[in-house]
């Protein structure tokens, strides 16, 4: 713990990397919180919800006063909110319905310490190409879907079906950099750092 500025609330490897990737030296503590949708609750609030909450939760169980980053990330498409597909069928259901089209990928991001706590929403615009259900088959038996929102990987093999994207990229893979930057800026978290320094 003595090297590190930061706790990530979250056992994502994604963005472990995309931590590491600006030089954030960082220790992992998961927090598993309740993360079922709130009626009525608009997809905004409740992904920036859901950051917060797992940002809270960490620097609550924390021994130390580093401050603590949780974030979420969810696909929307039609309205409807595509979590982490259960199965094969969920995630076929998924991938048809964002073939041809265009969803939104949104990523909450929430650092919180001792005296404050702040909240980014980053919305980015992603277009699929046609896929078809053979194609969908096929990317499932890869074993990427599983365990990612909308059940594709735009880091992995997903990245073939899109065929347009905007906003941020490293947002759709699950923790937008350059907004989660200015945050550790508010906290006086360095960057660009070596991981063992």
């Amino acid at each position: 713990m003595a090297t590190a500025d930061l706790i990530l609330a979250s056992a994502s490897p994604r963005r472990s990397d995309l931590l590491h990737q600006i030089g954030v030296r960082f220790v992992v503590a998961a927090e598993d919180i309740d993360e079922r949708q709130r009626p009525a609750e608009q997809a905004v609030d409740y992904v920036g919800r859901l950051a917060l909450e797992k940002a809270q939760a960490g620097y609550r169980r924390s021994e130390t006063e580093l401050p603590v980053l949780g974030a979420d990330t969810i696909v929307l498409c039609q309205g409807k909110i595509f979590g982490k597909p259960a199965n094969a069928d969920e995630a076929m259901a998924m991938l048809q319905a964002l073939s041809g089209a265009t969803h939104e990928v949104l990523s909450g991001v929430a650092i919180v310490n001792a005296h404050k706590s702040e909240l980014v929403v980053v919305k980015t615009s992603v277009t699929f190409r046609t896929i078809s259900p053979q194609d969908c088959l096929k990317y499932w038996q890869t074993g990427e879907p599983e365990g990612k929102a909308g059940a594709y990987a735009i880091q992995g093999f997903g990245a073939t079906f899109v065929a347009h994207l905007e906003g941020s990229y490293s947002g759709v893979v699950g923790l937008p950099l350059l907004e989660t930057q200015q945050l550790l800026e508010k906290f006086n978290v360095p960057i660009w750092q070596q991981p063992n320094a």
